[in-house]
């Protein structure tokens, strides 16, 4: 009987402490980190283009939007991805996403960490949460996705929307 009291006290304090709790704004999203030096996706992919291959995760204001990264569904070594098409999905505590390719290619590693520890891509976004390494069939891809200025204006302006 104290058990479920002392439960029900603890219940009725969270709703008030989450009640009394002041509100963001999605404004506050602003302050993720955008990179200098890699390539932004209007669907919050990056990539990061070095010799013959492309580095490809999701960006800082995607992984703080979907909150605690639970489970990561990536493909394997060896297949190809297609630009604007999905390779995988990040599933959160709030959401699951798809992932979309921002580069046509083939997949010549995946970073097998995430499957282990999901939450780097919450803690390292841009090192150690990469999700796979791409060898661009059409590397004249890249020039359409935006830079850091455009993706953060891009962010901005997505962010003010909602």
């Amino acid at each position: 009987m104290a058990l479920r009291m002392w439960a029900s006290s603890t219940a009725n304090a969270l709703r008030l402490s989450s009640a009394t709790r002041p509100h963001f704004s999605p404004l506050s999203r602003c302050f993720s980190s955008v990179l200098d030096g890699l390539k932004y996706a209007n669907s919050h992919e990056w990539v990061k283009h070095e010799g013959g291959v492309a580095t490809v995760g999701i960006t800082d204001h995607a992984q703080d939007h979907l909150g605690e990264v639970v489970f990561v569904d990536l493909p394997e070594t060896g297949g190809s991805v297609t630009k604007a098409s999905s390779f995988g999905a990040v599933e959160s505590v709030k959401a699951t996403s798809d992932i979309n390719s921002p580069i046509s290619g083939e997949i010549v590693e995946v970073n097998s960490k995430l499957t282990d520890t999901p939450g780097l891509i919450n803690t390292s976004p841009y090192e150690d949460g990469w999700m796979i390494k791409v060898k661009p069939s059409n590397p004249s891809e890249l020039d359409s996705l935006m830079g850091s200025k455009e993706y953060t204006k891009f962010c901005e302006e997505e962010d003010a929307a909602h």
